[in-house]
Formats: structure tokens, sequence, C-alpha cells
């Protein structure tokens, strides 16, 4: 007998077809996972971020988002450096002025954007974390298990209620600049049944900031003998320039008062068109400036009435320099707001109402009439005194509180 046989292993050619789609499928599920292995570990030990040193020891870290944010946060951090507290300041912006700041005690680096940064963000370690940023834990940005506390710090005097949904929801204190807004986030807290935070007024740096340099250079800018009206809109379609638009500048125009435009940042990415379509008409108009200037304050001061709509340019205004406001109440989308949630209106619309007078187009033909009202109106001069002490309280120590508050939570 033969021991000795083949084995023949014949297949056909949909069992092969089948057997390679297996093939490449495992494959496929295999290269994913370890890609996805990869990510992880390059997301959690930073291995493509080695350009980038952070302290894990710090206690203390303050996070921006933008450079926009230097008034907020660089009086902090020179009372850390008063003090002798180490701390460690972190940005998106690589052109962030804090970045050139002499600082011995507090180290600023920026983190870019982007994966790259949030990267870093989501495995920081402090014991206390603080940022005008809001959405942590909502989005890509995630809370890191080696911090102890996260805390926001509002950034304007406007009402605590109007952020993205959940904007707040997981942080764990915030810092706020009126007792108002305790009842705001309470109401928040109840109607999306998040965890309720700690809460605590300190009043707000950027006004204290804005004060302090209005009470130096106030009389420096100042011509009593022109007289200015300052158009300072929010951006996007349901901005003043974006709705009235021309039709209000003409309308300006007829009255005895020259004219500043002022559009908001955001105006030259997203509503271009419009503020190149004026420009280009008013360009040589010797009555109108038009100022793209970083900081406001010059025109803010030169300005005797403000002509604005919901943005919070209207606080630092007529609470500062103690001026008027008109304003277009055109509605805030809130659709994805905080205050969807609400069955009121928010604080805002109310402060607005004390500040100033609404406008409507009907007003166009009345403006002169209108803006010498608002001018001398002992009325409206007396309600910017309550709104002034219900929104902005601790006027002037601001920085001294929340600097206690970061040393408090370092020391516990």
């Amino acid at each position: 007998m033969n021991n000795n046989f083949s084995v023949l292993l014949y297949i056909d050619p949909s069992t092969g077809s089948m057997l390679m789609s297996v093939f490449i499928g495992v494959f496929a599920s295999l290269l994913f996972v370890f890609k996805k292995l990869y990510i992880k570990l390059k997301y959690n030990f930073g291995l493509n971020n080695r350009q980038i040193t952070v302290n894990k020891n710090d206690k203390i870290v303050i996070f921006s988002d933008g450079k926009r944010y230097y008034n907020l946060f660089m009086p902090i951090l020179r009372e850390l450096e008063n003090r002798k507290i180490k701390a460690q300041y972190l940005t998106f912006d690589y052109d962030d002025p804090i970045l050139n700041e002499n600082l011995n005690y507090v180290s600023a680096k920026s983190i870019g954007g982007g994966n790259k940064a949030f990267a870093i963000l989501n495995t920081i370690s402090a014991s206390v974390f603080l940022t005008t940023t809001p959405g942590v834990d909502v989005y890509q940005w995630k809370r890191s298990k080696n911090v102890n506390k996260y805390v926001h710090i509002l950034h304007e005097v406007g009402g605590a209620n109007e952020y993205r949904m959940f904007g707040l929801a997981f942080f764990d204190a915030a810092l706020l600049t009126g007792n108002f807004q305790i009842e705001e986030i309470r109401e928040i807290e109840k109607l999306q049944h998040s965890k309720k935070k700690e809460l605590l007024v300190v009043g707000s740096i950027y006004m204290d900031e804005l004060q302090k340099e209005y009470d130096r250079y106030k009389q420096k800018v100042c011509d009593d003998s022109v007289k200015y009206v300052l158009v300072a809109p929010t951006w996007g379609k349901n901005g003043l320039l974006s709705i009235y638009g021309e039709s209000l500048i003409e309308a300006l125009l007829n009255t005895n008062f020259n004219l500043i435009i002022r559009p908001h940042p955001q105006s030259f990415i997203s509503d271009k068109q419009i503020i190149n379509k004026i420009f280009n008409r008013y360009k040589d108009n010797n009555r109108i400036e038009f100022d793209y200037e970083i900081d406001n304050f010059n025109s803010l001061n030169k300005a005797n009435v403000m002509i604005s709509d919901y943005s919070g340019v209207i606080f630092d205004y007529s609470l500062v320099f103690n001026k008027p406001v008109l304003y277009f109440k055109n509605e805030i989308k809130n659709d994805m707001n905080d205050s969807w949630f609400l069955d009121h209106e928010i604080f805002r619309y109310e402060a607005m109402r004390e500040l100033g007078i609404e406008l409507n187009k009907s007003d166009f033909n009345n403006l002169q009439n209108i803006i010498y009202d608002s001018i001398t109106s002992l009325e409206l001069a007396n309600k910017r005194d309550q709104i002034r002490d219900i929104v902005w309280q601790n006027r002037g120590n601001a920085v001294n509180l929340v600097v206690d508050y970061l040393i408090k939570q370092i020391s516990e």
C-alpha cells in the first residue's frame, strides 16, 4: 500500500474572491485599530508636540484662545508676578503680545491651534485652570483628569446666559462681574440639569483697565468743536450695518454730526462685501472716519454718542465713558445659545433700555433731535449709574480678588 498521497486544494473563483474580501477587511480593520491606537498615544503623550514644552508641575494654568483678551489676562499675570506666584499662560495665538512680556514667575507659551493644541489642553496638569473660553467638555476640548478645578472668568459685564449651549455646564466654578449673574447661571443649571458650580463675584478686570486708561488719557483726544456719532455694530446678518447700512449713514449725514464707523473685527471676515461697499462709497467723505484699529479707545473717547445694536461695546461706552447710546434691538439668534431654554428676555435687553434710546428706521428723519435729547438727558445719566452698580461690582479691585482666589485654590 502506497502511503504517499497528494492533496489537491481547489478554490473556486467565487470562494477565492470571498476570502480575499475577508482578508482585506481584516487587514483594514487591523490598520484602523493600530492607527486609532497611534492617534490616541500621540494625543495623550504628545509624540508630535515635543517642540512645545509644557511644565506639568504648574499649579496655576491660564488659557486664552486669542490675543484680544490681553486686557483681561495681562493684569492677572502682573499681579501673580508681583506676588511671586508661579503660573503658566497658554495661548492659541503665536503673536499674542503677552508672549513678549518680561515675566519671571509666569511661563508664557503659544500652543497654536487645532489638534495639537487640544492634545495639550486635554492632558494638562494643574490645581486650577482659568479661562474665559467656554465649552470645555462639549466639543473637542475635554476636561483633563489631571486638573482639579476648571474656572471660567467672564470677560464682559453682560449676561451669563448668552453662551453657546452648555458653554459653562462643565466648569467647576465661575468668576462673575455682578450678583445678577448668579441667578442667571443657577437658572440655566436647573434647566439643563447640569451640576451646581461655585460662583464668586469679583468684578470686571477688563472694565477696570479701560477705566484706568480713560482716567489717564480722556483729555488728550477730545475736540469739543466737532461732534461725532460712533457707529459700532456687531457682526453678522443681524448687525445694523447689514440691515440698515447706507440708509443709516445717509440719515446721519443729514445731521450736524460727523461719523466714525467702526465695524466689528469679525465683520472683515463675515461681512466683507458689505464693509467694502460702504468703505468704497464713503472713503472720500471728509465727514466720515473709518476706524479699523485693534484698540477702540480713541473712537469711544472722541464720540459724543454711540449707535449700536446688541454689541457688548454698549457697556464699555456707556459705563466707562459715561455717554449715551442709541440702539437697534435686532433680536439675538439664540437657537444655539443657553438663552434658548429661557421663557423670558435676557438681561442685555433690559440693560439696553436703561442705558439708551431704541431706534427704528422710522426715526431716520429725526435723528438729530434724538441724538441731542440723549446727550442732554439727566434720566439716562442716572440710569447709567444704576446699571453700572448692577453689572460692574468691586470696581477697581477685580484683579486682586481673582488672584486671591487662584492662590486659595493652590493652598487648599
